[in-house]
């Protein structure tokens, strides 16, 4: 049964509920979110271990998946930590949950979004092991498909989607990391295709990176703006926009010169994701804060490149006890 996240229209209808209240009632699509990660912290840090994925490539862009343990340092706050746990992750499981943009500024590149899609949905998914599933969003937020192994209904999903209006870009990714990743099994993506634009959402851009930081998704976005000769003042502040969600959360933006290079940022995510690292420590840092702290990982050969997420944000000292009794 399909299930609809959120819609935010102006008629200010109600498509979801949530806790016997419909999100449109509320001045927010979702409770209060400060009030929110006190009560449900980090899925991916506890209170002794921080654990983080992360690739390795040379200055060409080839990936880089035969270092081991000694080959890295890993820093937080500048501070040097012993990293207790060493994979290499070439075969991680896959929890991907793809956004597209379908507010008006992109129905002339729609086609080609769906085509990309559905290629890598076919190329990249292991059935039994791997799921994703297909959100739209322009003015409102909805689930086209809910988490499945299927290429082939995920491609239908892609099929339907129409364009719409206005943009909730935000909205749209916090409620993705919120209702659908959290608790989810294996590596957490976002595949976001955007102009980056937001002209509607309800929560901000903070709070939304700082949501995806705690629950350890990684956003990819592909730019559907390049595919113009001339960039304006929006489509610049969008890439930015675009740039940040990835960087900061340890994925990687792309920007296609042409709107039918699109099957070929796909295909660099699909190899990317099998082509990863993974490793973990114990803090030296044991305050239940809730604090940002800031890593680094370096790598001993200085001609490859480390890409990882920033940070993470520490426990609370609620969260901290509630764990420590479970």
């Amino acid at each position: 049964m399909m299930i609809v996240l959120l819609m935010l229209a102006c008629t200010g209808a109600a498509l979801a509920q949530r806790g016997g209240q419909t999100p449109s009632q509320a001045t927010r699509p979702v409770a209060n979110p400060q009030t929110k990660t006190q009560k449900e912290d980090t899925l991916s840090v506890n209170v002794n271990l921080v654990d983080l994925l992360y690739t390795v490539a040379d200055k060409k862009g080839r990936f880089i998946t035969s270092l081991r343990k000694e080959d890295f340092k890993v820093y937080e706050d500048d501070k040097n930590q012993v990293i207790s746990n060493f994979t290499a992750e070439t075969d991680l499981p896959l929890t991907i949950a793809l956004l597209v943009d379908t507010s008006g500024s992109i129905r002339d590149k729609l086609r080609f979004e769906q085509e990309a899609a559905i290629e890598f949905f076919y190329s990249t998914l292991h059935r039994g092991k791997d799921k994703a599933m297909v959100i739209s969003f322009d003015s409102g937020v909805d689930l086209l498909q809910d988490f499945t192994d299927n290429p082939e209904t995920l491609a239908d999903a892609v099929r339907k989607i129409r364009a719409g209006g206005g943009t909730s870009l935000y909205d749209a990714v916090y409620l993705a990391v919120n209702e659908k990743l959290a608790n989810q099994p294996g590596r957490l993506v976002i595949i976001l295709i955007s102009d980056g634009d937001d002209n509607s959402s309800r929560i901000s851009l903070t709070e939304t990176m700082e949501l995806a930081q705690r629950r350890n998704v990684a956003i990819y976005s592909i730019s559907t703006n390049s595919a113009a000769y001339f960039g304006s003042k929006d489509q610049d502040r969008g890439d930015k926009t675009l740039k940040r969600f990835s960087e900061e959360t340890g994925g990687r933006p792309f920007f296609p010169e042409k709107i039918q290079d699109l099957a070929v940022s796909f295909q660099e995510i699909g190899e990317e994701l099998r082509s990863q690292y993974r490793l973990a420590y114990i803090p030296s840092n044991n305050k239940a804060d809730g604090t940002f702290r800031k890593i680094r990982i370096d790598v001993a050969n200085k001609g490859y490149k480390v890409k990882a997420r920033t940070g993470y944000y520490a426990p609370r000292a609620a969260a901290a006890a509630t764990s420590q009794n479970k």
